[in-house]
């Protein structure tokens, strides 16, 4: 049936694709400049234009193009070398809270400001790796996924072998599928000596991920939503935090309840010699619909709960994303509206403010931004 789904989203070629494009005003605005610096760039050779289409309209610029403009005008927003590579965990226990979909709209949105990116699923129900349009049943083998590195036999010593292209030129996926859970299985039965095979593993996943990120800005983790070894290796090998979680009671003591979790368990991983250090823990509010009271209600709560550790701006509940997702697509790889332009373009807009919240931290992490005070944070939407 995922199969089905999947040759009837990415028809004729049955392969998933990128065919979004930008125009000049779009793209002035995402390089920072005036669209003559474009226009005068492309009259004096430095770039080429965009080849006219039939009726003889600028067809607006490729992801391809908006990197290579990015170089030449020296806009591209990668870390410096000594700048450590932000690795962030997406992380809730409870499920249904948009882990998934916030992780491959985390991921476009980075690769659509010209970061260089690294998405590494770690949850066997692949949901991250069906998105981007791998089928995990059919695409991906067990020896494609993190198992053969992280299994008690291991058969690989790094984690070059995971790493495949997807559609977008900066975005890399190490896939997962079912039988990643194997690992779990291994490390359980690992006996009287178990202790000390998680700690090897766990220090095994962030060195193995610490090697991989010298080649990228951001990297991505997509963790089970559970309480595993998986899940425990993810939390210690990233050196930051997002937690989605929806706007709803259930959700909101889960995830006070996965808080006082991890404290828990990072207080004992700390005592076992495994180290755990976090540039940033934020909580995303997702899937949130201001005209139902409810919502309000409960995010007013979090307010009060959380404080700043909650981000100010929510990615709000759209059809948009939905009907994305069906075609197994982000918000960002639409070339036209799926409902209407208006909505569309208030979701595109919800997404960029809400996904930019996370780059200015990163940001910040590299000391390209000055860090906004408690009141600035307090009072953003106000």
């Amino acid at each position: 049936m995922i199969e089905r789904l999947r040759r009837k989203a990415f028809l004729p070629e049955s392969r998933k694709g990128l065919n979004v494009r930008f125009g000049i005003a779009e793209a002035a605005q995402l390089l920072g400049c005036s669209t003559n610096r474009i226009r005068m760039a492309e009259e004096d050779g430095r770039l080429p234009p965009p080849p006219p289409s039939e009726n003889g309209r600028r067809p607006g610029y490729t992801v391809e193009q908006m990197l290579s403009m990015r170089e030449v005008l020296g806009a591209s927003p990668a870390r410096a070398p000594m700048d450590v590579p932000a690795v962030i965990a997406v992380q809730n226990f409870k499920g249904g809270v948009g882990k998934s979909t916030v992780t491959i709209h985390l991921a476009h949105y980075f690769a659509v400001q010209g970061y260089r990116v690294l998405v590494v699923d770690c949850d066997s129900q692949a949901t991250t790796t069906t998105l981007f349009g791998f089928n995990p049943h059919f695409n991906i083998t067990r020896e494609e996924t993190l198992y053969p590195y992280l299994s008690i036999d291991p058969t690989q010593a790094d984690l070059n072998y995971a790493v495949k292209p997807t559609p977008w030129p900066n975005v890399d996926l190490i896939p997962s599928n079912l039988e990643l859970f194997d690992v779990e299985y291994e490390l359980a039965a690992s006996g009287a000596d178990g202790q000390s095979v998680l700690a090897a593993r766990f220090r095994k996943l962030k060195a193995g991920l610490m090697d991989l990120a010298c080649d990228y800005d951001i990297v991505i983790l997509d963790p089970p939503p559970a309480l595993g070894t998986i899940s425990l290796a993810v939390m210690q090998a990233a050196n930051a935090l997002l937690v989605p979680l929806a706007a709803t009671t259930p959700d909101f003591c889960s995830t006070v309840q996965f808080l006082s979790m991890m404290d828990q368990v990072i207080g004992q991983l700390v005592e076992a010699g495994i180290e755990v250090n976090y540039n940033f823990v934020r909580l995303l509010c997702s899937k949130f619909d201001g005209n139902d009271p409810s919502h309000a209600m409960v995010r007013s709560i979090m307010e009060q709960s959380f404080g700043p550790a909650l981000l100010p701006i929510p990615i709000l509940e759209s059809a948009e994303i939905s009907h994305a997702a069906l075609r197994m697509m982000s918000v960002y790889e639409l070339e036209r509206p799926i409902g209407t332009p208006k909505t569309h373009k208030r979701c595109k807009a919800n997404l960029d403010d809400a996904l930019g919240q996370i780059e200015q931290l990163v940001r910040q992490g590299w000391g390209r931004v000055a860090p906004a005070s408690e009141e600035d944070v307090i009072y953003a939407t106000a």
